[in-house]
């Protein structure tokens, strides 16, 4: 694999519009240093409207400065996570905040003391315009607020947060695969960043072998995997009691408005749908020819000889086209991200795993994959690009208070731009084989998204409640609850790999607690809103743009949804959904 100094700067994201580098880091973390000062110095004066809003400008300009400080770090430790100087700023970012967070403990000390007449008071106020948001939230934190002390002691408290990026050290740096053989013997250097390209491979010695090699070196750390997981199951309990919520899932929905009947309303939908994922393994395994079907078969691409292989250049002018029903402007964007390297394309030694976006108000949005040119990292690329694409058009819209869309919508525009394209894609091509495959992708997807996030996310509430319950939890109680999950979810006709009970080991969602349930959400929205896009139905563009994309966090996220096209309230959203994949399945099956 190359280093990161032999990938050719086009295909590598410019980080010079932060204007931060390694030389001048320390010195713009002073300037950040000395602006809190100003605010530190707010502390015993908060007694006047005009105080406050002077406190809340002057927040915002330390988001200012200290945004693109911290968003460069983060990009720098991804690039090459064995850099320890990254490492070192990023600790000493840490201390910072911490510092910070104590020294303005007044603020919220204060807020908090406003009564919810004096807060209704403000949020009439025109000038408070730009600032309701968090006055509304400043309603909600009444009910959960702490006494001083614990506030104080909890808010030094950061070390609390810190499994996820043990989980990523031991995965992406630490740990090492052994190579795999294919059917001919032929060992293959193998990682995760060429995972997919082996689990489709026609070769059905190298998909077992990669895919038993993959889960039993998990399997082999699996005492630390599960310590630092249950810590992190802990500490989301111990915040959540704390605060005063009935659970660690209440506390994750009620911060984003979201009901929780929505998440229920989702798994028993999701699994009174199974016997359509039974029906696609099934059908699978026949077009495979394969007398048993084993979990690592779910994951082979049909008509693999005929896959074509796609440049990063021919990929932007495939998703440019994909995206065309979304306007001029939407596709000029796609070519901008590449023009003015907004990603970084290509996997390198010690570089992060898997795709993100992230983005800081002010400033275009930012992509990391790790492309190899196969169709499965195009549609990544789309997919990345459509979180993009919400951010900028969120960011172009809203004050910097209401910009930042919520974790429950995030990815619905990622998923939509994967629907659309795997709609042109359909509509383009004439071959059967070709066909075939698109409706492999789809239903992969529908399986990898729908079915297979909402069996995560039972994962995570079944083992978060164990906890909650006063129970013990332990390696081998998270091994047999998702292997058993994966029973219920592959069903009696695929067999499953004993290390499949160590996966749960290798998500690192699962550090985002909640979080995965959304994924599935994203998908039932997307295929809602790409089929309207791409048949080109009155007005469904202009509410896709201005009443989702724009919308940011001004609403709640169901309303959002619901004013753009798809209602998550009503029971036909999900019934129309699993209908139509039917239809899809059915109709793959007359080819």
């Amino acid at each position: 694999m190359k280093t990161r100094n032999q990938i050719e700067e086009q295909y590598k994201w410019d980080l010079s519009v932060f204007g931060v580098t390694d030389e001048n880091f320390f010195e713009k973390c002073e300037k950040a240093k000395k602006f809190m000062e100003k605010i530190y110095a707010l502390e015993g004066k908060l007694n006047s409207d005009e105080d406050l809003i002077k406190l809340f400008k002057l927040e915002n300009q330390l988001e200012e400065i200290l945004e693109p400080i911290c968003i460069y770090v983060h990009f720098k430790q991804c690039e090459d996570l064995s850099l320890s100087k990254y490492d070192e700023m990023e600790d000493y970012l840490d201390k910072m905040t911490v510092e910070y967070d104590q020294k303005t403990l007044f603020i919220n000390k204060k807020l908090k003391k406003l009564s919810l007449g004096r807060i209704n008071e403000l949020l009439n106020d025109k000038r408070f315009k730009a600032w309701t948001l968090r006055l509304e939230d400043l309603k909600e934190e009444k009910k959960h607020q702490l006494p001083d002390a614990v506030d104080k002691f909890l808010a030094g408290a950061d070390f609390f947060h810190s499994n996820s990026g043990i989980m990523r050290k031991l995965s992406d740096v630490d740990m090492t695969f052994n190579d795999v053989e294919d059917s001919n013997g032929k060992k293959h250097e193998f990682n995760e960043s060429i995972l997919t390209s082996f689990l489709e491979s026609d070769d059905r010695v190298l998909r077992k072998n990669a895919l038993t090699t993959l889960h039993g070196t998990y399997g082999k750390f699996i005492n630390t995997f599960s310590a630092n997981y249950i810590a992190s199951v802990k500490e989301r309990c111990f915040f959540a009691k704390a605060y005063k919520y009935k659970s660690a899932i209440s506390r994750s929905m009620q911060n984003e408005k979201v009901d929780e009947g929505v998440y229920k309303n989702l798994v028993k939908n999701v699994r009174e749908a199974l016997p359509i994922l039974f029906d696609y393994f099934e059908f699978k395994r026949e077009k495979l020819g394969l007398k048993e079907f084993w979990n690592y078969d779910t994951y082979a691409s049909i008509n693999y000889k005929n896959k074509k292989k796609y440049t990063y250049d021919e990929a932007i002018e495939l998703i440019k086209k994909a995206v065309a029903p979304l306007g001029e402007e939407y596709v000029s964007l796609v070519q901008r991200a590449k023009d003015e390297r907004w990603i970084d394309v290509y996997p390198n030694k010690n570089k992060r795993t898997g795709a993100f976006e992230s983005a800081i108000y002010g400033y275009h949005p930012f992509v990391l994959t790790n492309f190899d040119n196969g169709l499965e990292n195009v549609f990544t690329l789309a997919h990345e690009l459509g979180h993009a694409m919400h951010s900028y058009f969120s960011d172009k819209t809203q004050d910097r208070e209401k910009s930042q869309y919520t974790i429950f919508v995030a990815e619905v525009a990622s998923t939509t731009n994967e629907m659309l394209l795997l709609n042109y894609l359909l509509s383009q091509t004439k071959s059967k084989a070709e066909k075939e495959e698109l409706y492999n992708k789809l239903f992969d997807s529908v399986k990898a998204t729908i079915f297979r996030q909402t069996m995560f996310a039972e994962f995570e509430e079944k083992v978060h409640a164990i906890h909650e319950e006063g129970k013990a939890l332990s390696k081998d109680k998270l091994c047999d609850i998702y292997y058993n999950l994966n029973k219920d979810y592959f069903g009696n006709k695929v067999k499953l790999l004993g290390e499949v009970k160590y996966e749960w080991a290798r998500i690192p969602h699962f550090f985002t607690a909640f979080y995965v349930y959304k994924y599935a959400i994203g998908l039932i929205c997307a295929l809602n809103f790409a089929d309207r896009l791409t048949k080109g139905e009155k007005g469904a563009r202009e509410k896709y743009i201005n009443n989702f994309l724009c919308a940011g966090c001004s609403k709640k996220p169901v309303e959002i949804l619901k004013e753009a096209g798809c209602d998550l309230e009503d029971e036909k959203t999900y019934l129309n959904t699993f209908k139509f994949l039917k239809d899809k399945l059915d109709e793959w099956k007359k080819l």
